[in-house]
């Protein structure tokens, strides 16, 4: 055999079949699409988020581990969907002046800014559990 096969057609043709029908390919941790040659153009399903519910208390906490010693202030358990969070996390970073982010379900906060974001959380109507070291 010292032809060249380019293709997957080549290839089923060197070995006697005719067509390879290749219907999909699925990863297999994630379950999304990504090839199909049934069905042209591939459109993913929108899956709404899963929002864990809250306690009724929004846990705030302070965390250094894994930022090489820079602590971080991290707020659990609000039960909000990602818009809100993302809203709230802005009010929280201008109100105590520094940066943060949403990751998932939390809010961080960076610097130790505790009592700060429990007075705004408590003024926003959230009951607040400061909870670590």
């Amino acid at each position: 055999m010292k032809e060249k096969l380019s293709s997957l057609s080549d290839l089923a043709h060197a070995f006697g079949k005719d067509t390879v029908n290749i219907t999909t390919v699925v990863k297999s941790d994630d379950q999304s699409l990504v090839y199909s040659t049934d069905s042209g153009r591939i459109k993913q399903v929108k899956t709404q988020p899963n929002i864990t519910p809250s306690d009724g208390f929004a846990k705030i906490r302070r965390e250094t581990k894994g930022r090489k010693g820079k602590g971080v202030v991290t707020i659990t358990g609000l039960g909000l969907d990602s818009k809100a969070l993302k809203e709230l996390a802005k009010k929280l970073k201008k109100t105590c002046g520094t940066g943060g982010t949403v990751i998932g379900e939390i809010i961080e906060i960076q610097g130790d800014k505790r009592e700060m974001i429990k007075a705004s959380l408590e003024k926003a109507g959230f009951k607040v559990k400061v909870t670590g070291g």
